[in-house]
């Protein structure tokens, strides 16, 4: 727990502030107990509340006051307390922070970044803090963010349980993320689009940076965010909740002229910011660090992230006993547990949750029978979301929610996808086999399936190609003209495939396959398919 005596953030406060600068600004942070975005008379400053400009960092005064050095030409914001939630923006997106002092993306002059922030009591629902999970959006048209408004949004609320029309409105989760490429190369100008789709859920949202939310004609990694930061906020920041600290940081580095054009890591002013902000969590506190690219290397000798970046991050998140990585940008999905050789030395291993896109594989694929993209993304998994739920004590829950089920039968369901030959021939050698895509699935996940109520049985977790997705490129691959706006991604190694071999030894017919997986978060799922048994004559 936070103290909440201002004389211990005293001392605190210019210990965690920058070198002074010549420019200087002031405000005050306030309880809003009306919710008018107005301080009154009878409304209270609040002590300890931490304000920054994403590199110095100070906290309120008895008063709720705060003078901070800034340059002027940075995002100022609070940081949220739990307990409190910020007034709402004429976007419908959470009002935590005031636009730079220089001149905005746009053009219009700011006076100042500083001012007084509203932060209104909360008294939020019981249970654990759920949290929505986005990543990707990344919408090129306004066709797409159709898709996103019909294939997602409305999945998210058709998950909401029916309740009288007497109860009070609920929304679908307590806080939302999206884990950068809000859009598809540079159109921002879609933003405000995507804003009045995602504001619907009526939950707090929050955005991570992405490559794509780069600017195309910014010559320098430090104008890339304009159009980005003018619609969404800061690029580095903090929100607390009674559960967790999230940081969300923007791990693109811009290298015009270069190739790659970007690289993941941080700057030093992050660092900076990072630095003051975890001294004043205690070290038993859960902290989810949101990104866009991944702190991993897809591929061994691969680096698309800077090794010495990441280890002084690590040597940073190393005191605090539990920790979550947020990561997107893959538009496959996988869970990774760094150590020491990705510079992780903990006690424990680094859970690293590398979260599949919204927009799945760019929105691309067979349209359904709405006319909404198939979008498997080339790992097999199904595009759709993610929730984190985290309990008071720090422990947290995952889970992957495909956004269309559907139609599509036993052979698909939240958990997993099954794929098994439709005939076999009676006799023949068992070399063929049924597979499982567990969307969640860890290397230590258990995973077994049984023939027509048969005994229980281990399936092998293999690296390959999801066969379901290599049937569909060979379906692209023989047609004529273009099945959909963009064919289907090709199939690439998945990292949550399993194999069991199948029996030819049976009776001919057909056959019922079962499998069921033992997941840590939701507990056992099932799925089933079928295979038939053909005696053949020469």
């Amino acid at each position: 727990m936070r103290p909440s005596t201002a004389l211990l953030w005293l001392p605190l406060a210019l210990a965690m502030s920058a070198p002074v600068r010549a420019d200087t600004c002031s405000g005050t942070v306030f309880e809003d107990r009306n919710a008018n975005g107005l301080r009154e008379r009878h409304e209270r400053g609040l002590a300890g509340i931490g304000v920054s400009d994403g590199e110095a960092l100070v906290r309120t005064d008895t008063r709720g006051a705060y003078t901070l050095a800034s340059r002027g030409d940075r995002a100022v914001f609070v940081i949220k307390p739990a307990g409190h939630r910020p007034a709402t923006r004429a976007n419908g997106l959470p009002a935590y922070w005031r636009e730079s002092g220089n001149s905005s993306a746009h053009g219009s002059a700011v006076a100042s970044a500083c001012g007084d922030f509203a932060l209104i009591p909360h008294m939020r629902r019981a249970g654990a803090l759920d949290v929505l999970v986005f990543a990707d959006t990344q919408t090129r048209s306004m066709a797409d963010v159709g898709y996103y408004e019909r294939d997602i949004i409305e999945s998210v609320l058709h998950e909401l349980p029916r309740v009288p029309a007497t109860a009070p409105e609920r929304p679908p989760g307590d806080l939302g993320l999206t884990l950068g490429d809000v859009v598809s190369r540079g159109a921002t100008e879609l933003y405000p689009a995507l804003d009045a789709v995602t504001t619907k859920l009526g939950t707090p949202w929050l955005h991570v940076a992405g490559n794509h939310d780069m600017d195309l004609a910014s010559k320098r990694d430090a104008d890339a965010l304009r159009s980005f930061e003018h619609h969404y906020g800061p690029d580095t920041f903090a929100w607390e909740e009674r559960e967790a600290a999230f940081v969300l940081l923007d791990n693109v580095i811009q290298q015009p002229g270069q190739a790659p054009a970007y690289i993941g890591g941080l700057r030093a002013d992050q660092f900076e910011f990072l630095q003051r902000y975890l001294a004043t969590l205690t070290k038993d506190r859960l902290v989810v660090v949101a990104v866009h690219i991944p702190l991993f290397e897809p591929e061994p000798g691969q680096q698309t992230f800077r090794a010495a970046d990441r280890e002084r991050l690590f040597a940073m998140l190393q005191p605090f006993r539990k920790v979550l990585l947020l990561s997107g940008h893959s538009h496959a999905q996988r869970h990774f547990f760094h150590g020491p050789q990705t510079g992780w030395h903990g006690e424990a291993p680094l859970h690293e949750y590398n979260v599949g896109a919204v927009s799945g594989a760019f929105w691309s694929g067979v349209k359904d029978a709405s006319g909404i993209p198939d979008t498997t993304m080339s790992d097999g998994t199904p595009n759709g979301y993610a929730r984190l739920k985290i309990q008071r004590d720090g422990r947290y829950a995952l889970s992957w929610h495909p956004a269309r089920l559907q139609g599509q039968g036993s052979e698909v369901t939240q958990a997993m996808s099954l794929h098994a030959p439709r005939v076999l021939r009676r006799g023949t050698y068992p070399a063929w086999g049924v597979y499982a895509n567990v969307f969640m699935g860890r290397e230590d996940t258990r995973v077994e399936f049984r023939i027509d109520e048969g005994p229980w049985r281990r399936m092998q977790r293999v690296e390959a190609p999801d066969p379901r997705l290599l049937a569909e490129n060979v379906r692209d691959n023989e047609a004529d003209t273009l099945r959909g706006f963009d064919r289907s991604p090709e199939a690439k190694p998945s990292k949550h495939l399993w194999r069991g071999a199948l029996a030819t030894d049976l009776a001919p017919g057909e056959h019922r396959v079962e499998v069921r997986v033992f997941d840590e978060w939701t507990g056992e799922q099932r799925g089933s398919t079928r295979y038939r048994l053909q005696d053949a004559v020469e």
